[in-house]
């Protein structure tokens, strides 16, 4: 083992894993990972993101850990970068063995929370929404749509999609993506439209700024709602009254009552835990004609997962690369000695270059 050298993941490797795989299949494999993970929720350190805001957006840090390996992600949301042709979001994150304190893993992650986003939504929905559910509606048709649509299709079946965007060349470029995927595609003029006949309905918008997406008589017995968008103070998509009859599902209370759509209510408003419905220990959907709600923020675990996932699929060594990143001299306490041995071969380097 080479101590001075991290393992990289750019971003031409992330997509050549993604393709190799093939991306249902991937994702079916990440949300197992994910579930894992979840099954053991009592094992991780859990803390909110540390989030910086400013006035175009927030710049955050999502550390978690096992004890035996952690993992922080950065993180940024600028909605108005897409303005600029810049990406709303991007990512990278780094794996390390928690008994030396060394990373082992440097990846992007602006693909990658992508696909757990996905990965996690459906993942809920697989407990949350009814048995048999086929169409869904996809309102908000940015960077997170296919993957969404997608993931869906790989975990429940879902193959009916009913897309609309304030955007119209969002939906069309959606649509055109989603072509050789199998979906029966509905472009529709306005949200209402879209969720017409919906069994799940997702909402993955990116305005920061407290929205009406979802407005109460939109909503009608037995629908899951799979709320994306909602992930920062602020920032909402869902109606307070939809919120009050539904049974609404979250991640991490602690961050999802300041980030999500549950900001809108009481601090004591009840909720449920994802992990404790995976591990049967609180219900999911009970009947029929229930709304469920999942509060979807994001949270460290899901990206741990997901780094842990890439770890070991990594395989050929084209899909990774090597990093100096980590000062190691021979003796642990000559750091300085490096720097010097350094300068006498760089000294030793340009005298050569002159004979």
């Amino acid at each position: 083992m080479t101590l001075n050298t991290v393992t990289f993941v750019s971003v031409e490797n992330m997509m050549d894993l993604v393709v190799s795989t093939g991306i249902e299949h991937l994702l079916c494999q990440l949300s197992q990972y994910i579930e894992q993970d979840f099954r053991r929720w009592d094992s991780f350190d859990k803390i909110s993101r540390v989030a910086s805001h400013s006035r175009n957006g927030v710049i955050e840090l999502m550390p978690t850990s096992d004890g035996s390996l952690y993992a922080f992600k950065y993180v940024n949301g600028h909605p108005n970068n897409i303005k600029a042709g810049l990406q709303t979001v991007t990512a990278f994150g780094s794996l390390s063995v928690v008994d030396s304190g060394y990373s082992v893993l440097l990846s992007e992650m602006t693909i990658l929370t992508a696909l757990r986003t996905a990965a996690t939504s459906a993942l809920a929905a697989r407990y949350l929404a009814r048995k048999g559910a086929r169409t869904m509606a996809m309102i908000g048709n940015g960077a997170q749509c296919e993957f969404q649509a997608i993931a869906f299709k790989a975990l429940l079946g879902v193959d009916n999609l009913r897309l609309y965007d304030i955007d119209p060349d969002a939906t069309a470029r959606c649509n055109r993506n989603l072509q050789r995927f199998g979906f029966k595609i509905t472009t529709c003029a306005s949200a209402e439209q879209a969720v017409e006949g919906a069994d799940i309905i997702t909402t993955a918008t990116a305005d920061k700024k407290n929205a009406t997406i979802l407005s109460d008589n939109m909503i009608g017995p037995g629908v899951h709602i799979n709320a994306v968008g909602g992930d920062c103070p602020g920032k909402t998509e869902v109606h307070r009254d939809i919120l009050l009859r539904s049974d609404i599902f979250v991640e991490f209370p602690p961050q999802t009552r300041i980030e999500g759509e549950i900001q809108q209510l009481l601090p004591d408003h009840p909720v449920t835990e994802l992990w404790r419905v995976i591990t049967a220990q609180e219900a999911g959907r009970i009947e029929e004609k229930q709304i469920t709600l999942f509060d979807s923020v994001g949270f460290a675990i899901e990206d741990f997962s997901a780094l842990r996932y890439v770890r070991d699929r990594l395989g050929s060594a084209n899909r990774r690369a090597q990093l100096d990143l980590i000062a190691d001299p021979d003796e642990p306490k000559d750091l300085f000695g490096m720097l010097l041995r350094r300068e006498a071969q760089l000294q030793q380097m340009s005298a050569s270059s002159r004979e």
